[in-house]
């Protein structure tokens, strides 16, 4: 969330305007009823909501869930332990560079690296699998590659490298600052061969890679030179209560009018079941000069 929109005099939604965690919860019971089987909460930063273990817990009750959370891990440290004991299954951390110039120009905060390795090594003591997301951006922290491979190799950490999306209109985003994942994989190659794996289930986003001296395993999520579009299973649901089923989209479905009305659980069911059926979208596979352009949701809106 760029200081320069997001500053001190921001005038945030009210809270009356954010779901309730019993409102999140009863909507993650109907998207689990259409057949969802893995919920991650994210944000923005969702270590900011307070008493978000309550809502952990609440969405941990929900039957043949695989519940995780994306983090950018500066909150870990004391939040990871209680996680764990409401019921969070595996964790995600956000890590761009093992370099503090360069993780603090990437993601605009003001806490070094070392808090959010500290923040990694809690979930791993409270027994949280832990994924760690770097964004790779050309001329900003490609040279941090093969640093964060070699940090990572051996934990049993799974390191993830993502290619620099145009998500939103805030991030500056060119073709040029794109390092393709294939790039990404040869360069992680030649210094520690790797074997590619089969996807764990159709639709998984991040395309498998292990080192050949068992060392562990990354990832490479390439929606930008390798779309996906025709296999995404993801859906995202917004703060405030609206559902959008592409991370590209233009706009959304607000859910949260519906969920407040005197709508039944049936009638969320099929809501739900109804957008989801009907979706084209294809961003990823249609990414031109004009799509560009599209005054699509910002990513601290809606997660990654």
């Amino acid at each position: 969330m760029p200081k320069e929109v997001f500053g001190r005099d921001y005038q945030f939604l009210p809270r009356s305007e954010l779901l309730s965690f019993e409102e999140i919860e009863r909507l993650a019971r109907a998207f689990a009823a259409n057949g969802v089987r893995k919920l991650r909460i994210t944000g923005g930063e969702p270590l900011v909501r307070r008493d978000v273990e309550r809502l952990i817990s609440l969405l941990a009750a929900i039957d043949d869930l695989d519940l995780t959370l994306t983090t950018n891990g500066a909150l870990l440290p004391g939040k990871a332990q209680a996680l764990k004991d409401a019921g969070l299954k595996r964790i995600t951390v956000s890590l761009d560079s093992l370099d503090d110039a360069t993780f603090r120009a990437m993601n605009d905060v003001d806490f070094p690296v070392a808090r959010v390795l500290d923040g990694i090594e809690a979930a791993a003591a409270a027994d949280l699998p832990v994924k760690v997301n770097v964004v790779v951006k050309r001329g900003l922290n490609d040279g941090d590659v093969l640093d964060l491979a070699h940090h990572f190799r051996g934990t049993g950490h799974t390191l993830r490298f993502i290619e620099f999306m145009d998500v939103g209109h805030t991030n500056g985003w060119r073709m040029d600052d794109v390092v393709s994942a294939e790039e990404i994989v040869r360069t992680i190659d030649a210094a520690f061969p790797l074997e590619a794996v089969d996807p764990a289930y159709r639709g998984e986003v991040a395309r498998r890679w292990r080192y050949l001296d068992g060392a562990g395993e990354i990832g490479v999520i390439a929606s930008v030179t390798q779309p996906f579009c025709g296999d995404c299973t993801r859906a995202r649901l917004s703060a405030d209560g609206k559902l959008y089923t592409c991370l590209f989209a233009v706009r959304g479905h607000d859910l949260r009018e519906l969920v407040r009305s005197d709508a039944d659980d049936e009638q969320l069911f099929e809501t739900i079941r109804a957008l989801w059926s009907v979706r084209d979208d294809r961003y990823s596979e249609l990414r031109s000069a004009a799509t560009e352009q599209l005054d699509k949701v910002e990513m601290s809106y809606i997660g990654g």
